[in-house]
């Protein structure tokens, strides 16, 4: 029988058009790797079990029906536990916060994916209030890297990047300040981006300002560019959000590169130090990109010291909060 936890969005939601597998099965499948994965790898704080299954056999109705609610409708979604998730506490990775209270309203792109029928399997890990690149907290502990338990997943959305890895949904919400979907993304081999700010609405806004963005966090290009056209739409309660974008981002996946300007920078004008192997890969990414019609151009930005600018930022929301 196919394992439908190795699936991506793309290939559920074309299998659920086909008949072939319903959302039930999906979400059951998911859940189940989830209580699998936990004790070893512990990549949430909460899984919301009951209620995924609930809205998996909704979707399965609509798609019976011929009436799928949206993109992702039946995909079973994780969401990191710095984003409001409706009738689930919000912890921030913090004892300082009670596990008691429950929010009656979803984060933007949690409405937005909820609006399209997506299934909500829980909470993911955080360090305390998303402030450092590692997943540990005084709340839910350590989180560990999903291949191999002595290493890190990375942070602050390490959680959510071991999720995916391992199966426990094809799509995940991360944020990011200063590589909080990025890391763990890299630690974890799947596929994440920090959108543009503004692209995807935040609420209640951070306290590290235009430094905290919403990322998609998937295993591939085309899942986070569905992801992204579903969540990277306006919300009145974002003040910042941009409005919509020229054109579905998954339309520009069939487009190419060609005449595409890239800046390529090999170290931040020699601000920061990278291993061979991971500039080795970088490069070969460079040419592939230039191979197929892309402008490409070595860029090096005349930046005395981009770390210690970045600390004054972060420091001064880490104070806030």
């Amino acid at each position: 029988m196919q394992d439908l936890t190795e699936l991506t969005a793309v290939q559920l939601v074309e299998g659920y058009r086909k008949g072939e597998f319903s959302p039930v099965e999906a979400t059951r499948a998911a859940l189940d790797r989830a209580e699998r994965i936990q004790p070893e790898v512990n990549a949430f704080v909460r899984l919301t079990g009951e209620e995924a299954l609930a809205q998996a056999r909704a979707s399965a109705d609509r798609w019976r029906r011929g009436e799928p609610s949206g993109a992702v409708d039946g995909v079973p979604v994780t969401v990191k536990d710095i984003l409001l998730l409706r009738g689930a506490p919000t912890l921030k990775g913090s004892r300082t916060i009670p596990e008691s209270g429950t929010w009656d309203e979803d984060a933007p792109s949690v409405a937005r994916l909820r609006e399209q029928g997506a299934v909500f399997l829980g909470k993911t890990t955080t360090p305390e209030f998303g402030w450092k690149g590692v997943t540990d907290s005084p709340l839910s502990g350590v989180t560990r890297n999903p291949y191999d338990p002595t290493r890190a997943a990375g942070g602050s959305s390490g959680g959510a990047a071991a999720a995916v890895a391992l199966g426990a949904g094809p799509l995940a919400l991360g944020t990011d300040g200063g590589g909080s979907v990025r890391i763990p993304a890299a630690f974890c081999g799947i596929f994440a981006l920090k959108p543009t700010y503004g692209r995807v609405p935040l609420y209640p806004a951070s306290a590290f300002g235009t430094l905290a963005h919403v990322g998609p966090m998937t295993r591939d290009a085309a899942d986070a560019a569905l992801l992204l056209d579903v969540i990277g739409v306006p919300d009145s309660r974002d003040w910042s959000a941009l409005g919509p974008a020229a054109g579905p981002f998954t339309a520009a996946l069939s487009g190419g590169v060609r005449g595409l300007r890239v800046a390529y920078s090999p170290s931040l004008g020699g601000q920061v130090a990278v291993q061979p192997g991971v500039a080795a890969a970088v490069r070969r990414a460079v040419e592939r990109l230039a191979g197929l019609g892309a402008y490409v151009a070595e860029a090096d930005p005349d930046f005395a010291d981009p770390v210690d600018a970045f600390h004054t930022l972060w420091f001064s929301g880490a104070a806030r909060v």
